[in-house]
C-alpha cells in the first residue's frame, strides 16, 4: 500500500490513548513509507495522527474543503493541502489518492465517511481494505449492530466480514495487505434470509 486514508475525529474524545494511538499510526505510516491522507485539519485525532507522520519524516496529504480552511483549522505542515468546494469532492479525492482506510474513533463525519467508503466498495465500485483500529473497545457496540444487520437479513456475512477490525495497529496493517476484496454482489435475495 503507498497511501493509506485515515477518518477520524476533529477532537481528542475522553481517552488519552485515542490521542496516542492516533499519533503512533501516524508514525507507523510513515516508518513504513505509506502516505497518509486525511482530512487535512490541525485539531484533535485528526491533528495527532498529521502529527505522527510529519514528526517522521512522513508523506502527509489533506484534503479540506474551502469552507473548514476559512475556521482556520487547516494544518500548515503538510506535504501537501487539497482544497475542494464540498464534502462529496473530498471523499472522491480522498478515496482517488489512497490504497485503503482505517477508521480511528470519531464522531458523525468520521462514520458517513466510514459507512461511504464501506458501502462504495460493497458496490463494487473499489476494491480496497477498509480497517477499524479500535482502540479501547470503541466501535465494539457498531460491530455488534453489523452482526444483527447479518442476522436480521440486511446485510450478508461476506460483505460484513469487508471490515477488517483491531485494536493493533501492526495486526490491522497486516490484515489490510492480504485483503482480497469479495466476489459477491450485496443484494439478497429471499431464498438467502
Amino acid at each position: 500500500m503507498k497511501r493509506i486514508t485515515i477518518f477520524c475525529g476533529s477532537s481528542f474524545g475522553t481517552e488519552k490513548e485515542y490521542e496516542e494511538q492516533a499519533y503512533l499510526l501516524g508514525k507507523t505510516l510513515a516508518e513504513r513509507a505509506i502516505g497518509l491522507v486525511y482530512g487535512g485539519a490541525n485539531v484533535g485525532l485528526m491533528g495527532a495522527v498529521a502529527n505522527g507522520a510529519i514528526e517522521n519524516n512522513g508523506e502527509v496529504i489533506g484534503v479540506l474543503p474551502h469552507f473548514l480552511q476559512n475556521k482556520e483549522i487547516a494544518h500548515n505542515g503538510l506535504t501537501e493541502l487539497i482544497l475542494v468546494e464540498t464534502m462529496h469532492e473530498r471523499k472522491t479525492k480522498m478515496n482517488d489518492l489512497t490504497d485503503g482506510v482505517i477508521t480511528l474513533p470519531g464522531g458523525f463525519g468520521t462514520l458517513e465517511e466510514f459507512f461511504e467508503m464501506l458501502t462504495w466498495a460493497q458496490l463494487g465500485l473499489h476494491k480496497k481494505p477498509i480497517g477499524i483500529l479500535n482502540i479501547g473497545g470503541f466501535y465494539d457496540e457498531m460491530l455488534a449492530l453489523l452482526d444483527t444487520m447479518v442476522s436480521k437479513g440486511f446485510l450478508k456475512l461476506v460483505n460484513k466480514d469487508m471490515v477488517l477490525v483491531s485494536d493493533n495497529i501492526d495486526e490491522l496493517l497486516a490484515k489490510m495487505s492480504n485483503y482480497i476484496a469479495p466476489a459477491v454482489g450485496k443484494w439478497i435475495s429471499k431464498e438467502e434470509v
